[in-house]
């Protein structure tokens, strides 16, 4: 309990600049809202102009761009891709950071198995996260209160919110198998950045040219936004997969690291 309370006060920082940043965008995002609902068809021919493959790679849906849902559909994707970069650095930092401050080994002296040391980062990645989500979800539910005149479907509003927090467990697990993975980590925030910019791009060249197998392979697919808008509801094939590929290398992040030796210097 003290190591993992030591974990949320030495994130909680950070924890609070994700925060503030993610619900800065969503409301500077949100806030010209009205502007696109007001000038409505205006926008849709202005975004008819575009080549259809541009339009599909950064995630516009011109038929439900107007609408308030459609437009948080498209604002939400680069919202979650912040909170990704967000659960990536947690996950991969919470080892490596004992590594390059060399404060592993003495970690490893206190009579404190490895797996305990693990659950207790893990548990205070997965807080930070939530605690980041909640105060999120509560101030786009705020906003989009303010700026929409039409009815909203709160309960697709959330399912829509609450996406971020499994893209943001699914790049958090990868950091933390990284983090074991690689010997030598210099700075968590590059190869953070690099990782889920990766990521990004195969998400947009996936949806550029249709290709169904890409949704595999990379966190950004797994929910369809506008498929949620219009079922209220998620791809259980795509939940199940993530729920795997979660446990999968959390689980070898834990065989790794209660095996591996341990250097400082």
């Amino acid at each position: 309990m003290n190591m993992f309370l030591h974990e949320l006060k030495v994130n909680r920082k950070s924890t609070i600049i994700w925060t503030l940043s993610l619900v800065a965008i969503a409301v500077l995002f949100l806030s010209i809202f009205p502007t696109i609902e007001r000038e409505g068809e205006e926008f849709k021919k202005v975004l008819a102009s575009y080549p259809e493959g541009v339009l599909k790679a950064v995630g516009v849906q011109i038929d439900s761009i107007t609408s308030f849902l459609g437009f948080y559909s498209y604002v939400f994707l680069y919202i979650m891709l912040c909170g990704a970069i967000q659960g990536m650095n947690l996950g991969m930092g919470v080892l490596s950071k004992e590594i390059i401050g060399k404060t592993a080994e003495f970690l490893l002296t206190k009579p404190v198995a490895r797996k305990e040391i693990l659950i207790s980062k893990a548990l205070a990645v997965v807080t930070s996260l939530l605690i980041t989500n909640i105060v999120f979800m509560g101030a786009a539910a705020l906003m989009a209160n303010i700026v929409a005149k039409e009815s909203i479907d709160y309960q697709v509003f959330f399912m829509i919110s609450a996406t971020n927090f499994f893209v943001q467990l699914m790049f958090a697990s990868f950091g933390f198998l990284l983090s074991v993975l690689v010997s030598r980590i210099k700075s968590v925030l590059p190869l953070s950045l690099s990782t889920v910019f990766a990521f990004f791009i195969l998400y947009m060249f996936g949806s550029v040219i249709g290709e169904k197998a890409v949704r595999y392979l990379t966190p950004f697919k797994y929910f369809d936004l506008g498929y949620i808008i219009r079922h209220s509801g998620y791809e259980a094939k795509y939940i199940i997969i993530g729920s795997i590929f979660i446990v999968a290398t959390v689980a070898v992040s834990f065989i790794v690291f209660t095996k591996k030796d341990i250097h400082t210097v």
